[in-house]
């Protein structure tokens, strides 16, 4: 009976192996701060030719959100496939595995059904990496020959600016300082090889632990490869600036807050402001504004470089045929727009991100889709794709069909949320003594004055800083924002925004007083939780 026993588990475990090798690979591309600023989503300067050949070969979503438009809970909420209403996780300061300690990842999903998962770069948010649980083996760490990036910058008196302002604000606040309160510049330029900045680095680190992954038997692979870029900082090698003529490049035409829109809506810029050579109050002026934006399509095109030189080897590799390639951004960023600079919002700006797929069997190729869908949509997606059992906790639909019809109908809204910005960190966690004291502190009480003249009686510290989220959903034709206390799910909103996409794409006037009924209709839907059709 035992040899009888044995044997069935030998031959359902290779049998099992066989089947895994039939599967298709994975190539999972994530891109960190990234708006839809691309060749293939009309920008009529960004130099993105690999990703716009992607597109031109896959399905592009022209409406994808993201849940909440800070780095950590994204990712968390994409990798679980959980919206940050169930993760708990809602700024940068808190693990996942310490409020999720047995959620399913996505890449822990595939290793159980018998893949090799990897990552190099940014894939989880720092401190979420989950090595030995989410991961099956550690990519490649150094390659002959190519020099491993030290500091955030390659030239040297960058690296010595951060270190000096960390310095300083180390001897007065103590570890808190980390947390954003110091950092060198905000851009740089350097004539330097691809490899000199980490995500260069990284591509070939992804390119070398690829091609050990192929060589595995009966395993197919998982590869995460996450760009930091064009997050803060943006640093890109020469080339990348050089592909722009500064006074051609279009700025922002819509800078100014919504008129009626939520006081707490919008914030000062203090991810930016905490750079060196950026004004710590007041406007930022047209110059600076204008290299600034030079310095993000410069660090896009040198992203869009590297994932060109990651395809060819999956290319070279002979495995382009038998891979899924899924490129996503976590959130957007507003580059002036609505007179601000920053992710951290709950406008368009902030939560429509780029999204693309190709796949080996899909019938639509080369087309975009304005479906309505959600990063929290890409694991239940991704196993289908792959023939995976989909786990019961996902929160999100596959948008599988959306491959071989994408203009069928689809999801009725997208929902994102993110606690009230104007009165948090840039992490998106409470206001620390230190921001208070710095430079930040005249540009807090600022805010605060705007949202304590617009909410009168409302006005509560307490809630106002600690427990205020914005709630947002994304329809075919509206944006609701309503602004509750978040301890207290049937709340009434302390103020709601509400933004005709079909009159107003830029959102530059809240109707929300004028349309009640539709508002209470929207609110209805908003409140029956984040359904998807």
């Amino acid at each position: 009976m035992k040899i009888f026993t044995m044997l069935f588990v030998v031959t359902f475990i290779c049998a099992g192996i066989v089947h895994a090798a039939d599967k298709p690979n994975v190539l999972f591309i994530a891109v960190d701060d990234l708006r839809p600023e691309l060749g293939c989503y009309g920008s009529p300067i960004a130099v993105t030719p690999n990703l716009d050949a992607l597109a031109s070969e896959g399905l592009l979503f022209n409406r994808a959100y993201c849940q909440q438009a800070i780095c950590r809970p994204s990712r968390a909420s994409l990798m679980t496939g959980a919206r940050p209403e169930t993760t708990g996780l809602f700024h940068n300061y808190v693990s996942l595995r310490e409020l999720q300690p047995e959620i399913l990842t996505l890449p822990e999903h595939f290793v159980a059904a018998g893949y090799e998962a990897a990552y190099c770069g940014k894939i989880f948010h720092q401190g979420d990496t989950d090595e030995g649980r989410s991961w099956s083996r550690d990519p490649v760490r150094f390659i002959k020959g190519i020099k491993k990036p030290i500091g955030a910058y390659a030239l040297p008196e960058n690296n010595k600016l951060k270190a000096d302002n960390m310095r300083k604000m180390l001897s007065k606040y103590g570890e808190a300082a980390r947390l954003g309160l110091a950092a060198g510049p905000a851009y740089e330029k350097a004539n330097v090889p691809d490899t000199a900045y980490l995500d260069g680095y990284n591509t070939q680190l992804a390119i070398e632990t690829m091609k050990e992954m192929v060589q595995v038997d009966g395993k197919p692979f998982f590869l995460g490869m996450g760009y930091k870029l064009p997050h803060l900082n943006w640093c890109a090698p020469s080339k990348y600036w050089d592909l722009y003529d500064a006074d051609s490049i279009p700025m922002a035409t819509e800078v100014d807050a919504p008129d009626h829109g939520a006081a707490m809506g919008l914030h000062a810029s203090f991810e930016l402001r905490t750079r060196s050579g950026i004004p710590k109050t007041g406007p930022i002026d047209p110059d600076l504004s204008r290299t600034l934006k030079h310095a993000y399509l410069a660090s896009v095109s040198y992203v869009d470089a590297q994932i060109g030189k990651l395809i060819e080897a999956l290319e070279n590799a002979d495995v382009r045929d038998n891979t899924i390639i899924v490129l996503w951004g976590d959130h957007g960023w507003h580059l002036g727009d609505m007179g601000v600079w920053g992710k951290a919002t709950n406008y368009e700006i902030a939560t429509r991100v780029p999204l693309m797929i190709w796949t080996p069997n899909m019938k639509s190729r080369g087309v975009t889709t304005d479906a309505l869908v959600e990063l929290v949509d890409i694991y239940p997606t991704l196993c289908e794709l792959a023939g995976l059992s989909v786990p019961e906790h996902l929160e999100g639909d596959s948008f599988v069909p959306l491959l071989d019809d994408p203009a069928q109908p689809w999801k009725k809204a997208a929902f994102s949320q993110y606690p009230n910005p104007a009165l948090r960190e840039w992490a998106a966690n409470p206001l620390s003594q230190g921001m208070r004291e710095t430079w930040f502190g005249p540009l807090i009480k600022e805010v605060e004055s705007r949202i304590i003249d617009q909410q009168g009686d409302k006005w509560d510290r307490e809630l106002f800083e600690e427990h205020l989220m914005g709630y947002t959903m994304r329809t075919d034709r509206y944006r609701l924002v309503q602004w509750r206390d978040h301890r207290d799910s049937s709340a009434k909103p302390v103020f709601t925004e509400l933004f005709d996409h079909q009159n107003d794409p830029n959102e530059t006037k809240n109707i929300a007083s004028e349309n009640q009924e539709l508002v209470r209709e929207l609110t209805d839907q908003l409140q029956a939780g984040f359904v998807s059709r």
